[in-house]
């Protein structure tokens, strides 16, 4: 008596592709991407997907894509986005198609690719090429070493409130402050308030051609409706020469 074969499952790849450059991707993701019969990214309600255009020109027609699309508004992003996203992608997998998922930066580092993994991974094979994160772009950006030795080093979203933000601040000997947006006045507000604003440095879209590095202290933006890029971080050390 014959059994039916089963067929095997695809694996999901989370691929990093660096902070927007594409000369910082990986060429293990740049294989796993061109390998790849489906691929998959985050995107915005509207519009294009940044992580899609790091990597845009190397994409064929014959590759399946899939959007998964993601509110561009505060607050944390609704389950049911991951849930949908989960079974677009288990359709795929279970079809036996391997599936990459574009990371902008690294897969794992405040990425929406964690919180599809989560949902797949005791089902379906997984795996992670890690890539160049924003973190360690803003410090080459900058020039701007991150820490020496023993000294720690904080990573702070500038979406706490601010009792927070200044709480994290005040300990940390060397801070990164990430998601800056409309959250840079607070910023700039409790830096000045620490003593740290005159040693701070603010990047935005690192590695990127409109990149920006300058004194935290110099960044005016009212020209952005008061806010600064989302995509932006402010590099904050104690022994920093001002």
């Amino acid at each position: 008596m014959s059994h039916p074969v089963e067929m095997a499952t695809g694996c999901l790849y989370g691929l990093g592709l660096g902070p927007g450059d594409p000369e910082l991707v990986t060429l293990k993701a740049l294989r796993l991407l061109r390998a790849a019969p489906v691929v998959a990214y985050p995107a915005p309600d509207t519009g294009d997907s940044f992580a899609r255009r790091i990597v845009a020109h190397w994409l064929t027609p014959a590759q399946i894509e899939i959007a998964v699309r993601f509110p561009m508004r505060p607050g944390a992003v609704p389950a049911s986005i991951y849930d949908a996203a989960a079974l677009q992608l288990a359709a795929a997998l279970d079809g036996g198609a391997d599936v990459a998922y574009l990371c902008q930066g690294d897969p794992l580092f405040y990425g929406s690719f964690a919180g599809i993994m989560t949902r797949l991974v005791p089902r379906y094979s997984v795996a992670v090429v890690p890539g160049v994160s924003s973190l360690t772009a803003c410090a080459a950006a900058a020039s701007m070493p991150l820490v020496h030795r023993d000294a720690a080093l904080a990573v702070i979203p500038a979406t706490l409130d601010e009792e927070a933000l200044t709480r994290r601040l005040a300990e940390a000997e060397c801070a990164a402050v990430i998601k800056l947006g409309r959250h840079f006045a607070k910023l700039r507000r409790v830096a000045d308030r620490l003593g740290l604003l005159d040693s701070a440095v603010y990047i935005e879209h690192a590695s990127l051609p409109d990149q920006r590095v300058m004194p935290l202290a110099e960044v005016d933006p009212a020209g952005h409706a008061g806010r600064v890029p989302y995509f932006a971080m402010a590099l904050l050390r104690r022994d920093a020469p001002r």
